[in-house]
């Protein structure tokens, strides 16, 4: 076993040059034994500012015997802030943490909520594996193809639990609209749209690079990614915008809802992708992924379209996000509010009737994160696969990277999934894999 004084030391030479895949040795840590349903389970939360707060609170009120036992975050801030308004919330307060590594050869810890920036998703979720912890981690799972695929490695090598915050696969209203489609009812399904209009994001400005904030250890918030200068537009919750950290909204909303099509339609991966688009809502701000962008994905039956447009709601089906089943006979439309279906009309003696009876909104519950806690508590205890289980959700987050790949290369794209390679454009796999800053490397299980 490690000590602690060992792994303190060993984490500093990460830091100071070691790779950071070493620190935490396949065997290091116990692993966790079954958990009976009156067990307390102990969970940390890595990464404290947005989803990981609401992660944290629906995880509480999932279960009965959860508590929290420790805070991360770089940005003492942040930290701070969210120490003094659980303890009120509480009447306790969780230890503290600024290195996720410390986090994690914490023994009292079982499991970990993952809620950093997505290019810390990997390395984060691996070491947790290692350390014996079960994991919710944000989506999309990985920042590239190869990071989703060591994800699922570990999963699997190390026995944990991996729930993926997916949350639409534990949404009732979501299950039964999908439940309806594969009843046949629609009959063929030629296209599946999904798309996400998002009209509050406004645009954002140029600004300086400058210190950052007092406080904020910034070198680890950067961890693996390029060393850059650092600038507010990157920090905190616009890092989704900038290829080192994330995928724009192709992958920020897309793992979402093209979820539900993969889910819905049966499938892994397309055949062929393209795509385009550009900055065409704010050309001239600080955003690098597109505002604005398209792309088909070609499966073997039906095709599929995913859009996006920043700054503004005007979504297809009147809807600012959702995903619609378009068949021969009708179209089921849904988003997180609810589900409808839309009928095609066919002429009989001379008369346009409907091929199907329209069904009417059929809102959600609303507790469609709080369910997709519960089955990670659930699944905590039983050690069985959960709704949003690592591996479905790595397909998901490879299926949207591919589309960030065609329109960063502007070809159509010729994919093999069980090969893990574009076959037609070579270069196009140089964006399979992206290099880690040193002295961090890529994950080897």
């Amino acid at each position: 076993m490690t000590s602690r004084k060992e792994f303190l030391t060993t984490s500093g030479k990460v830091i100071a040059g070691l790779g950071a895949s070493s620190f935490l040795p396949a065997g290091s840590f116990s692993i966790l034994s079954n958990k009976s349903p009156n067990d307390q389970i102990v969970c940390g939360l890595i990464g404290c500012k947005g989803m990981g707060w609401t992660n944290l609170r629906e995880l509480l009120r999932a279960d009965d015997n959860i508590t929290c036992g420790a805070l991360c975050d770089v940005d003492q801030n942040v930290l701070n802030e969210r120490a003094a308004e659980f303890e009120s919330e509480h009447s306790y307060r969780p230890k503290l943490y600024k290195d996720y590594r410390e986090l994690l050869e914490n023994r009292d810890i079982d499991a970990v909520i993952i809620a950093t920036p997505d290019h810390w998703h990997c390395l984060q979720t691996v070491h947790a594996c290692q350390a014996g912890k079960d994991i919710y981690v944000e989506k999309p799972v990985g920042k590239d193809i190869a990071e989703c695929d060591i994800m699922v490695k570990a999963g699997e090598n190390y026995g944990r639990v991996i729930q993926a915050g997916q949350w639409q696969r534990s949404g009732l209203h979501w299950l039964d609209a999908v439940e309806f489609l594969q009843s046949g009812a629609l009959g063929n399904i030629r296209v599946a749209k999904s798309w996400a209009y998002q009209g509050w994001m406004s645009s954002i400005p140029v600004l300086p690079n400058q210190a950052p904030p007092a406080g904020v250890d910034y070198n680890m918030w950067l961890g693996p990614a390029p060393e850059r200068p650092f600038n507010p537009n990157r920090f905190h919750f616009n890092f989704r915008w900038y290829w080192d950290y994330a995928g724009g909204l192709m992958t920020d909303w897309g793992v979402h809802l093209i979820d539900i099509i993969l889910l819905g339609m049966n499938v892994d991966a397309p055949n062929t992708v393209m795509s385009t688009g550009g900055k065409f809502g704010y050309p001239n701000d600080a955003m690098e992924t597109p505002d604005t962008q398209q792309a088909i994905f070609e499966f073997d039956d039906f095709s599929m379209i995913w859009e996006h447009a920043a700054g503004i709601d005007g979504g297809p089906y009147g809807r600012n996000h959702g995903v619609a089943f378009i068949g021969n006979n009708g179209t089921l439309v849904i988003d997180r509010g609810g589900w409808e279906v839309l009928s095609e009309n066919e002429s009989v003696n001379g008369e346009s009737r409907a091929i199907i009876q329209d069904v009417e909104t059929t809102q959600s519950n609303g507790e469609d994160l709080l369910n997709h806690m519960k089955n990670f508590v659930e699944c905590i205890r039983t050690r069985e696969k959960p709704t949003a289980d690592i591996a479905i959700t790595a397909n998901t987050a490879i299926v949207a990277s591919l589309g960030n790949i065609a329109y960063r290369t502007g070809e159509r794209l010729e994919w093999d999934h069980s090969s893990r390679a574009i076959t037609n454009v070579s270069h196009a796999n140089d964006y399979l894999k992206t290099d880690y800053r040193s002295p961090y490397t890529f994950p080897v299980i």
